[in-house]
């Protein structure tokens, strides 16, 4: 057989490779050109005559005579310089928010602390994470206008993916509409409708699960507490826990004459109060296949936020199941009026691994929202 090795300005190398036996006798130094065998292939190599041009003097590598006088060395070419960008990467959190900035928490286990709240997550005992958390700030421009939220999914992550990164901005959407100076009235309902456009919108993606939803919206000295489901909203004014929401379960008399109402009906299995002896909570983004009985619809909730109110937390049932609601101020109080700078992330912590100590295999997510930037 024979091949070609092309050489740059020069003719051809033309190689022909004949097959013989290995000798036991071949050498294992370098040898010359007129050698016919080599030490480590059973091939013979048979050079044809080249020009002089391609001579190569080197005393490791055959030596190819030629009709001139001197050989003459072949150099190897450097390769041209490639310039390669350099990409810097910052993980560094900015002193102040961007304008409109959005962040979106779906990590098994992850905390933050900055822009005046504190997160900390972690994954129960299901195979996937289904908790995400959401905050939006200076909507509008204005840095006393947020948006906070906790959406705790269940049949999969993805009702509460999409709760998390929708809902907020519909929600802002919606109060474009109204202005700035928009009546209470005018708030609540256009938070209503954000909260409906996200189930409407997510019933479209004809996607499995849903999400209960707790947000918060900080709006001219006002916070609007809303809710649909079982995640919960309870604020420290003066150290005295008071609960902004009311947890939406088909044991709630008023939720359970809604859904017997609508042709529905509400038992327990093993215990716990569900709709068609299915699903424990009464409203929610998604759940397609229930939902003429599971409303998106929240409550919601206007409070003026005044001096004695020191923080707002917001959390998935899996906290709430667990820890009640004066227990989780007072346990966030102790690091809120701490002196030795002590974050409230690790008060968050210590709320998770308290309810998990306690036996809560669920997902857990608690966000702490300091009230002082937003009166």
């Amino acid at each position: 057989m024979s091949f070609s090795i092309a050489v740059s300005n020069s003719q051809a190398l033309s190689l022909t490779l004949s097959h013989l036996k290995p000798s036991a006798s071949s050498s294992s130094t370098c040898t010359s050109p007129s050698s016919s065998r080599s030490p480590s292939s059973p091939f013979r190599i048979r050079l044809q005559k080249l020009p002089s041009a391609l001579s190569n003097a080197s005393s490791c590598a055959p030596s190819i005579s030629g009709s001139g006088s001197s050989p003459t060395i072949l150099k190897r070419k450097r390769p041209t310089r490639l310039d390669i960008p350099i990409a810097r990467f910052d993980f560094d959190v900015p002193p102040t928010p961007p304008a409109s900035a959005s962040v979106v928490l779906n990590v098994d286990a992850e905390e933050i602390e900055r822009y005046g709240y504190s997160v900390y997550c972690k994954k129960g005992r299901r195979e996937f994470m289904e908790d995400r958390v959401s905050a939006m700030f200076d909507v509008d421009g204005d840095p006393k206008q947020a948006i906070f939220g906790v959406f705790d999914g269940h049949g999969g992550p993805v009702a509460a993916e999409f709760a998390a990164s929708n809902l907020g901005k519909n929600v802002v959407d919606r109060l474009a509409g109204i202005g700035i100076y928009g009546s209470e009235g005018g708030v609540k309902e256009a938070i209503k409708e954000g909260y409906l456009k996200t189930d409407s919108d997510f019933l479209k993606e004809e996607a499995r699960g849903g999400s209960c939803c707790v947000t918060a919206l900080f709006r001219e000295g006002n916070l609007f507490v809303s809710n649909a489901g079982d995640c919960r909203a309870v604020i420290s004014r003066g150290g005295v826990a008071e609960p902004l929401t009311s947890d939406h379960r088909p044991s709630r008399e008023d939720e359970k004459e809604r859904i017997e109402a609508q042709g529905g009906y509400v038992d327990t299995y093993h215990g716990v109060w569900r709709i068609q002896g299915s699903l424990a909570i009464s409203r929610g983004i998604g759940d397609g296949h229930m939902k003429k009985w599971v409303t998106a619809e929240p409550e919601t909730k206007l409070v003026k936020i005044q001096a004695q109110d020191e923080f707002l937390i917001l959390a998935s049932d899996g906290l709430w199941d667990k820890v009640s609601n004066q227990e989780a101020v007072d346990t966030i109080r102790t690091f809120y009026l701490g002196t030795n700078g002590t974050k409230l992330v690790v008060a968050c912590k210590k709320l998770v691994d308290l309810s998990a100590s306690r036996g809560s295999g669920d997902d857990i997510s608690v966000m702490v929202i300091r009230l002082k930037p937003y009166m």
